[in-house]
């Protein structure tokens, strides 16, 4: 029998899934919601983080250590290089990405750790600051994505900002390789500890040569850069005026460099070449040893000198005089005027000139150098001059007087502590030409004959050699310096150097300038380097020349 349509009706289950389908409906459009515009927010995330990476490496791309640095790092930053724009955030803030907060750090801990920052505005307060923004940390403003779906289980919109550090990749190229332990470094506690070139600007500094498990502050030592047999390579790197071997890289703080093993004293004596001094392991076969124009130094060679030996370190080439030598016994007061060394090139501090030692316990001197006993002994008048006859010498007056001329002389002002290095670079502009009855860097005496021993302050010996290296270098944007070394600085103790170390962190880079050859003379070995601190090593930095630079190339991103 047919059941009634009531009962029909109360018994059937067709269509019984729907009521399940409208009671999930709720939770299903949620979910889809969600999935929907969280993939909108991680899209705004992505936008927001690539502009921020953007901003930070646009700005990496002016921290030159130069003035003027923050500011343009912010304004680059800012749009001034790169523009970048939201497609995703719809909360009425327009397409553009501001970028509010840009912030400056000496080293890529701090940057990382987001402390001992400074911006553009303590930048304005203290202009020194341009010169320790080394890495960059870029916030861009908070953007939010109002939500399409979500907002049926509640949620409106969710709001998104980003940050990036970068900092600026650099390489050393063609440089000898050259290595100090960090002469301020007290013990091994502090792998961290920074060394500031630029607070012992004009000091002298004694370096010792390093090895074994002898390291200490103040010795020196090489790097490997890649050069094939040991000593050999190390000599051909620091005496060829295009050193072979590989670029050391440098990306911020993240400098890592290998020491070269073993106690390598004749490796001076490619430095020597520099001074015009060509002993038998001097310049290796297959480079360039030129010396620099200006070769002034404390060793003298006979007027009829020839022979294998007249440009090497031996009695019939160059030595030291035979009386009257500059052996100062005070490391604070200049010599009488009454005395004039023989020769002196250009000295030490006078505290590390004396027989004792009176610079402390530090590497480092004071940069009171005996001025007025250098152009004592070297600036005879040939001619009468300005402040003399024939036949009398620079006094303190004459030389202060005399090196405030040329296109770039030394400061009247500050010619009472001229550098060493302001001297040199003042001699070289003026060459060859006759003031205040003194030829400029020439031979003394002028005339001199048979084994009368002749200072030179050009080179004499460089255009013998074979091949012939030319008669002396001049810096300039297109030739290095040759009396200009930039070396690494390196926490020698906290690092635990020992012969051949691996992944060295360099603390800082550091010009200087070549004072003296490396020769056992009185009070000081052939293992010594004595040097003048120019100031750290900044591409592009005035006074640079070619082929030893640190080029600021490539910016990067840290996070």
């Amino acid at each position: 029998m047919r059941k009634s349509f009531l009962s029909w009706f109360l018994e059937s289950n067709k269509g019984a899934i729907a009521p399940l389908y409208a009671l999930a409906l709720f939770a299903l459009v949620g979910v889809a919601g969600i999935g929907f515009d969280y993939a909108r927010l991680v899209s705004l995330d992505s936008e927001l983080q690539n502009a921020a990476d953007q901003a930070a490496l646009a700005a990496a791309t002016q921290l030159d250590r130069e003035a003027g640095a923050a500011s343009r790092a912010t304004s680059a930053a800012a749009g001034g290089l790169v523009t970048n724009v939201t497609r995703l955030a719809n909360d009425g803030g327009g397409s553009t990405i501001d970028v509010p907060s840009v912030t400056f750090f000496a080293t890529r801990a701090d940057a990382e750790l987001n402390i001992n920052g400074f911006d553009e505005a303590d930048v304005l307060a203290d202009p020194d600051l341009d010169a320790s923004a080394n890495f960059v940390r870029v916030a861009v403003e908070f953007r939010t994505a109002n939500y399409a779906l979500t907002p049926v289980v509640g949620a409106l919109s969710g709001t998104i900002d980003a940050k990036a550090v970068a900092g600026m990749g650099s390489a050393l190229c063609r440089s000898p390789p050259v290595m100090i332990c960090n002469p301020g470094e007290p013990d091994a506690s502090n792998p961290n500890l920074d060394f500031d070139a630029n607070a012992h600007i004009g000091d002298g500094l004694m370096v010792a040569l390093g090895g074994g498990g002898s390291w200490a502050p103040g010795n020196f030592g090489y790097l490997d850069t890649g050069i094939a047999n040991g000593a050999p390579g190390v000599r051909s790197a620091l005496g060829w005026v295009s050193p072979p071997g590989n670029c050391v890289a440098q990306n911020g703080d993240d400098v890592l460099v290998d020491t070269e093993p073993g106690n390598m004293t004749s490796v001076t004596q490619a430095l020597n070449t520099r001074f015009d001094i060509y002993d038998n392991q001097g310049c290796e076969t297959g480079g360039l040893c030129p010396a620099s124009i200006n070769s002034r130094k404390d060793v003298v060679r006979p007027a009829n000198a020839s022979g294998n030996n007249a440009c090497k370190t031996h009695n019939s080439g160059w030595s030291e005089v035979a009386s009257n030598r500059y052996l100062p016994t005070s490391a604070t007061t200049p010599l009488s005027v009454a005395t004039i060394p023989a020769s002196m090139g250009h000295p030490r501090d006078m505290c590390h000139a004396v027989a004792a030692g009176g610079c402390t316990a530090s590497a480092f001197g004071d940069g009171l150098w005996d001025r007025d006993a250098y152009f004592r002994s070297h600036y005879l008048r040939t001619s009468a001059g300005t402040g003399g006859a024939v036949g009398t010498r620079w006094s303190a007056t004459d030389w202060w007087t005399n090196l405030s001329t040329g296109t770039d002389p030394v400061d009247a002002v500050s010619a009472a502590t001229a550098t060493r290095y302001d001297v040199y670079l003042w001699e070289i502009e003026h060459r060859g030409e006759t003031i205040d009855g003194v030829v400029i860097l020439g031979q003394d005496p002028p005339s001199a004959s048979g084994s009368t021993p002749i200072k030179h302050g050009t080179p004499i010996c460089s255009q013998l050699q074979t091949p012939n290296y030319g008669t002396g270098t001049v810096p300039s944007d297109t030739t290095v310096d040759r009396r200009r070394l930039s070396v690494a600085v390196i926490n020698c103790l906290a690092e635990g150097v020992n012969g051949n170390s691996t992944n060295v962190p360099v603390r800082r880079w550091m010009d200087v300038f070549v004072v003296q050859p490396s020769l056992n003379r009185d009070r000081t070995t052939a293992s010594q380097i004595y040097v003048e601190v120019i100031g750290e090593t900044l591409g592009g930095s005035s006074g640079e020349t070619a082929g030893q630079v640190v080029r600021r190339d490539l910016p990067f991103l840290i996070r």
